[in-house]
């Protein structure tokens, strides 16, 4: 098993086996799921057992390994034959570019490897899988870092969604950067949106902060404005599924609503996000393809129904939030100011 440093893990890699902590579960039962071939890591994807940009990303990686060993199993061509693995994983979200920007470092490596043995090939997979994966870490210690110095001692901060250890290897996003400034010896607060329809700040981010007893405070998503209101918000941070080359920011749905809060009462709207998730070849955030997932998760909560039978729902997964919003993306390699991204795009 893949250390990391005893903190929270959404996913790991043992004996060829890719074991993902399923989030649909959390917090009633800690169930992990063992892997075993790329269908079970698509349909993880699929269903949200493991979510989160980078996580996904990761996942998806280790899903072309043990499509490669299957198919090395049966003495079929890697070459060609994981082809359909690459598509059945590309598939299964549209929105989280981490997803794709992995893929294509796979298929990198696969196209570097013409003329290798079968095995070599694999080998070759695996080990790149793995390089994301503590390329990942990495990248979130250093996200920490940056954005915990934005944190002043005493601070409340708002944030949405989940954006932790469980959204990515280890560390998170968001929240590392809060897990960092704690780490100083900052007292930093936390309040968590719920993140309707499916709960990740309920269920996930109350979760890992608990498990650190870093201090967090749940609220439904319709009362973060009043909280800004009464002065007891200082910052709101957030992560980021896909960022288009002119800043602008796709992530889970309500962002948007913070961020134009956030403008009304003067305090900062920090995104934090590793440079994979900035996508170079969209310019800008109208452009992102929004995923739309099925009704049953805005009229039932955990199986039970709490609409009327047949209403008509509209459930978009993510929502944009433009460049003008955003005081600055922290990533590993420094922080973008919402008047810099001409210059980072060249």
């Amino acid at each position: 098993m893949i250390p990391v440093d005893g903190s929270i893990s959404a996913l790991q890699w043992q004996n060829k086996e890719l074991i993902l902590l399923d989030q649909t579960k959390l917090p009633e039962e800690e169930v992990y799921l063992t892997c075993t071939d790329y269908r079970m890591v698509a349909e993880a994807i699929r269903r949200l057992a493991v979510r989160g940009a980078p996580a996904i990303g990761v996942a998806a990686a280790f899903g072309v390994v043990l499509g490669a060993y299957e198919l090395l199993a049966s003495k079929r061509d890697l070459v060609t034959d994981l082809e359909p693995v690459f598509r059945e994983l590309a598939e299964t979200r549209p929105t989280a570019v981490n997803l794709f920007w992995a893929l294509a470092r796979m298929k990198k490596v696969l196209a570097a490897g013409l003329g290798a043995t079968p095995e070599q090939l694999a080998q070759a997979l695996e080990k790149e899988a793995v390089r994301l994966y503590h390329e990942d870490i990495e990248a979130n210690l250093k996200i920490g870092e940056q954005g915990a110095a934005l944190l002043a001692d005493g601070m409340t901060v708002l944030t949405i969604c989940n954006t932790g250890a469980l959204a990515t290897v280890a560390h998170g996003t968001a929240l590392a950067v809060i897990r960092t400034a704690v780490r100083q010896g900052k007292k930093i607060g936390v309040v968590a949106c719920e993140t309707r329809p499916l709960l990740q700040g309920a269920r996930l981010t109350t979760w890992e902060l608990m498990k650190e007893q870093i201090p967090v405070t749940l609220i439904t998503d319709n009362m973060a404005g009043y909280l800004m209101q009464q002065g007891k918000i200082q910052a709101v941070l957030t992560g980021a599924d896909r960022i288009a080359a002119n800043g602008d920011v796709v992530n889970k749905i309500g962002t948007y609503t913070l961020a134009v809060l956030a403008r009304e009462h003067g305090l900062p709207f920090y995104v934090a996000a590793p440079t994979s998730t900035i996508d170079y070849n969209i310019p800008c955030g109208a452009q992102i393809p929004i995923e739309e997932r099925s009704g049953d998760e805005v009229t039932q909560i955990q199986g039970k129904q709490i609409a009327p039978a047949g209403v008509k729902v509209y459930n978009p997964a993510f929502d944009l939030t433009p460049t003008r919003l955003v005081t600055a993306v922290i990533t590993e390699r420094g922080l973008i100011r919402r008047e810099e991204w001409e210059k980072t795009r060249a």
